[in-house]
Order: C-alpha cells, then sequence, then structure tokens
C-alpha cells in the first residue's frame, strides 16, 4: 500500500511491506511538479522500496495543498493504473469533527487525531504535530475537538536566518537535557529554539489536558518530535509517522475497500 503525505514543505510517502516495516521516503513539495515529475518520483521510490508499482491497489494520501491533488490523480492512474484516494473526501473519517466550520480543519490534523484515537490506549488525546507549523489536536470519545495552530519550528528558524544579517542557520541539535546559555550564536539559536519549542508544549499542554479525561497522553509526531521530546516533559509519547499510520487505518477500517468475503 502507497501512503502520501503531501504537505506545504514536503510529500513523504510511506510503504507497508508483508514484514509489516514500514518504509518512509520524503520528497520536496515545489510549485514546479508535474504529474509526470511526481509520477516517475513515486514509482522510483516504490522500486527502491521493493515493491512493484503494479501492484498497489491504491495510492492513500491526505493533503493540504490542493494544487497537488489533481496532479497525483494523474499519476497514480498514469504511472501504477490505480487511484489516489484523499482522507477525508473518498475515505471518510469515523470521527465527529466539531469545528464550527469543519471544513476548515486541515486534513493533516483529522488524520493524525484518528491515528491517535485508534492506537493509543487512553481516554483520550493531546496530538501535537512538529511540522511547517507546530499544531496541537484534541481527541476524545470519537471526537475531534479542535486545537491550536501555532509557528513550526523549522518555520521560525528560517524567518531568524532570513529576517537577519549574522544569524547562521540552525542545526536543532542539543547536547544536554537543560536549557543551558549559549556561548556561540549557532548553540544560542539551536538552544532557543528546541528548548522553546519544549517549553510551549509544555505550557499549552498544561492549558489543555484539563480539556480531555483523565489520564489522556500527549503524543508527538512529525520529524522533529524525537528532538523536542529528548527534552520536553510533557509529551508521553512519539510517533513520528502518525499521519500515515492514521491513512493506512482509515483505508483498512473501511468495509468498502475491502475485498469480500470468500473473494
Amino acid at each position: 500500500m502507497l501512503l502520501l503525505d503531501a504537505g506545504n514543505t514536503s510529500l513523504k510517502l510511506g510503504l507497508r511491506g508483508p514484514d509489516g516495516e514500514l518504509r518512509d521516503y520524503s520528497l520536496p513539495s515545489t510549485p514546479e511538479a508535474t504529474a509526470d515529475s511526481l509520477g516517475l518520483s513515486i514509482i522510483s521510490a516504490i522500486s527502491h522500496a521493493g515493491f512493484d508499482p503494479e501492484d498497489m491497489p491504491a495510492w492513500v494520501a491526505c493533503s493540504v495543498v490542493p494544487r497537488l491533488d489533481r496532479l497525483l490523480r494523474e499519476a497514480a492512474m498514469r504511472y501504477c493504473g490505480c487511484e489516489a484516494l484523499f482522507v477525508p473526501g473518498e475515505i471518510p473519517l469515523p470521527l465527529a469533527n466539531r469545528y464550527q466550520r469543519p471544513e476548515e480543519v486541515g486534513a493533516d490534523r483529522l488524520v493524525t487525531a484518528y491515528a491517535a484515537s485508534r492506537t493509543v490506549d487512553t481516554p483520550g488525546c493531546l496530538v501535537i504535530d512538529f511540522g511547517t507549523a507546530t499544531t496541537f489536536d484534541l481527541v476524545a470519545g470519537g471526537e475531534y475537538l479542535g486545537g491550536l495552530i501555532c509557528p513550526g519550528v523549522l518555520t521560525s528558524a528560517r524567518a531568524l536566518s532570513s529576517g537577519t544579517a549574522k544569524l547562521p542557520q540552525a542545526e536543532l541539535r542539543v547536547e544536554t537535557d537543560q536549557a543551558e546559555p549559549g556561548l556561540s550564536t549557532a548553540t544560542s539559536l539551536s538552544h532557543g529554539l528546541v528548548f522553546g519549542f519544549a517549553a510551549m508544549a509544555e505550557g499549552l499542554a498544561a492549558r489543555l489536558l484539563p480539556r480531555l479525561p483523565e489520564g489522556s497522553a500527549v503524543v508527538a509526531t512529525g520529524g522533529l518530535a524525537p528532538h523536542i521530546a529528548r527534552v520536553c516533559r510533557a509529551i508521553h509519547l512519539v510517533r513520528p509517522h502518525l499521519l500515515l499510520e492514521g491513512l493506512e487505518l482509515a483505508y483498512t477500517d473501511n468495509s468498502l475497500f475491502q475485498p469480500a468475503k470468500g473473494a
């Protein structure tokens, strides 16, 4: 199965093989992308993972970049002879959306919330996604309860570097579990970002968790989640590929896409 997370910064791919291992790849999400450039890159990743592109029953996708939707549909049909099915959309999520305007919620936020509700054995979850934006989403009792949108770690780092003449690019590496005054500009920047976002996560988790049932968990996801979680006391679990897991669950949980018994 091919899983696709079409984001503002990158296009993440997940491939689940017979051994149960999830192989993941990341491609740039560029304005110049075409159906052919996407299709060729994706089938290259499929082949690299040791699979036959023609064996894919569908591309299961989540997108927050509307211009990519049509391109992915064309690429799926042209290069794999299958459909690109979007979540939610062609594949609905059995999750009640409590937003005042449900259509305003990013598909990625709904999918990660659903994945947490299905895989974390607690009464509720606060999902923190350290992506292009840092999002906080609450889910409990089969309901998406809303959340917060904050600046992203890398987005903040790029804004600092582009807006100041002397600040270098941040490496986001910390060698200690305690925030310490940096003795170089690079260390000051890295510690400021990593410990700053850890402190933000701790503070907002303390404010949001009372809105969930007692015993709820804080789950971190996104590529930077392991870096932040190492110094963040509020995070209980780290699931870097929670969105891809959610796409897989949405597909396998939906009876419309399962073979009939005896088939």
